[in-house]
């Protein structure tokens, strides 16, 4: 199955991104009196990848956990961020040590049939989180609207809102991650609004998140969609490759200077993923669980009930604004991810405009026909779907990520140490036993 061992890059080489501008990071800025301002040089990244861990496939577990089961499953959200911080890492670690990305890596190692399927399962990964973007960004629009936009145009127009966004390339990619940080920031202060005013119970909050629990069989399907929705396979692929952004030196001292402060945007930014995702299950926790509407699952329904539910009418809109800005900013990441995918598995180039027409179209079809089927209703389960579909995949691009950042060969000095190869297998091997229980449950439910 291997072809050959993965031969390191040259940095001045054209990447997966690289016709955008890449940001230098100045001598005088590496040294240990202008620490913070070496960091900043690196910063951006890991915001850019933490999007993906706070898109509205997120938001569809994380509401039905909170309305289903209250603070139960907050544990689950604290488990699988730290497992996406530790697998992120080992991108960074890929990415700079080699100056390949996952993809790349990939497509030198294995053979053409074997990296041709992994290619097409990370398309379908791919896929299946642009229709929890389609659709979650269409019910914002619906909301935002006051209704007056159905859910099929709010899809309709989805199809071009990236396009301007991702002009912003054009201005260089620090432009783009501004934009995304600026979408980030919205996030987090709408739901800091709601925080306010649902009042959780912390005492509460304490045991969901250290107390680890399972009340039942479907909290156990619950929490597989929650896992797919925080560690998501394409985001191994992007990160693998926009640590390659930023210039630095070929000399091990250089490579490590880069792992280390590409490590820690990684561990802030998905640290403020968490807090998105903590706060959606426990402003549903304390909203719905905790006043007699467990069964509240969509976010039409959501938006509805926390207006008068907490009373405060700007809450709710601080929800469909958030909403919003979480589907437009993981829009622009997984069309760069699907960029990275395509180039790196293929070797073949293709403009970000045709790629997102592209992986946009292939997920509004299905998102437009499943929406009419159902009249609109049941939204909630079309996103679950797509997150259980994204767990499905990670092992497909954990395994090849693990064994890669294991090699001495390929990685020399920054090769996984023992305990995190060990840990690095065992979250690869958990995820994927976890996975074949589910499909079977679900087999054996048809059956």
């Amino acid at each position: 199955m291997k072809v050959e061992a993965i031969k390191e890059r040259p940095r001045d080489e054209e990447h997966s991104l690289g016709q955008v501008a890449l940001p230098s990071i100045s001598p005088e800025l590496s040294g240990r009196r202008n620490s913070w301002k070496s960091f900043l040089g690196f910063a951006g990244p890991g915001v850019l990848v933490s999007v993906g861990y706070m898109d509205p496939g997120n938001w569809a577990t994380d509401i039905a956990g909170g309305a289903q089961f209250g603070y139960a499953l907050l544990w689950v959200i604290l488990a699988s961020n730290l497992c996406a911080i530790l697998l992120q890492t080992l991108c960074v670690r890929l990415g700079v040590a080699t100056g390949h990305d996952l993809a790349r890596a990939c497509r030198e190692y294995f053979s053409k049939p074997v990296s041709f399927v992994l290619w097409m399962l990370a398309e379908i990964a791919i896929i299946a989180c642009d229709l929890a973007e389609v659709i979650g960004s269409a019910i914002a629009i619906k909301l935002l609207s006051g209704g007056r936009i159905p859910l099929e145009w709010g899809v309709l127009i989805t199809g071009f809102d990236v396009l301007v966004l991702l002009a912003a390339l054009r201005f260089g990619f620090r432009k783009l991650e501004a934009i995304v940080l600026t979408l980030v920031a919205t996030i987090a202060l709408c739901f800091a609004i709601q925080i306010f005013f649902a009042r959780p119970d912390w005492a509460g909050v304490a045991r969901g998140t250290f107390v680890p629990s399972m009340p039942s069989g479907e909290a156990f399907a619950l929490s597989l969609g929650i896992l797919g929705a925080t560690v998501m396979p394409h985001n191994l692929y992007l990160h693998s490759s926009l640590v390659n952004t930023r210039k630095f030196g070929a000399a091990i001292a250089d490579k490590a200077r880069a792992i280390k402060w590409n490590t820690l945007d990684t561990v802030l930014s998905l640290g403020a993923a968490f807090f998105v995702n903590a706060a959606i299950l426990v402003v549903a926790a304390r909203t719905f669980n905790a006043t007699g509407h467990p069964q509240v699952a969509e976010l039409e329904e959501a938006y509805r009930l926390l207006a008068p539910l907490l009373g405060a009418p700007v809450a709710a809109t601080a929800f469909a604004v958030a909403l919003l800005a979480s589907g437009q900013s993981s829009t622009i990441t997984g069309t760069l991810a699907g960029q990275i995918v395509m180039e790196g598995f293929l070797n073949f180039k293709i403009a970000p405009w045709l790629r997102r027409v592209i992986s946009r179209g292939l997920a509004i079809v299905p998102a437009l026909f499943l929406i009419h089927a159902s009249g609109g209703k049941n939204t909630t389960g079309l996103l679950i779907l797509s997150q259980i579909v994204l767990a499905m995949q990670l092992p497909f691009a954990i395994f090849p990520l693990v064994m890669f950042t294991s090699d001495k060969r390929k990685m020399g000095e920054f090769v996984n140490p023992l305990w995190l190869k060990i840990v690095g297998y065992s979250i690869a091997t958990a995820i994927s036993g976890l996975n074949v229980y589910l499909l079977f449950k679900t087999v054996a439910g048809m059956l």
